[in-house]
């Protein structure tokens, strides 16, 4: 079970390291939401298999107890992603009425230093 959550954490880190790098604001939204969930993924697979440990909310019954500090650690981390996600969307929603574009290219003059413009991205 980890390797598979490792191999899911490296491949949500690459997209999302892919899309914070475009010019797009969506995009880079996108890979911050994937970012995200990769970390939140990363911590959970730290905390290693539950396997046959019980709950800390079961006691009565001896055995080996799951660690919740994991858990309560991704849950705060939902939270605080949340509110940097509605952030952001508000943020992208006025920046789009104010300029009409939610690409960075878009929204700066072109650098007459440069002897070439940058090629328009593909959507």
């Amino acid at each position: 079970m980890a390797l598979d959550t490792i191999l899911l954490v490296g491949v949500l880190v690459t997209c999302g390291t892919y899309l914070l790098l475009q010019r797009s604001f969506v995009r880079i939204l996108f890979g911050f939401l994937i970012l995200s969930n990769a970390a939140n993924l990363f911590v959970l697979c730290t905390s290693g298999e539950p396997g046959n440990r019980l709950a800390p909310i079961l006691d009565g019954r001896p055995g080996p107890r799951v660690d919740p500090l994991p858990q309560a650690l991704i849950l705060t981390a939902i939270v605080i992603g949340f509110g940097v996600t509605a952030y952001l969307v508000v943020l992208l929603y006025r920046l789009f009425l104010d300029h009409g574009t939610t690409n960075a290219a878009d929204l700066y003059p072109p650098d007459p230093s440069t002897s070439e413009p940058l090629p328009p991205e593909e959507s």
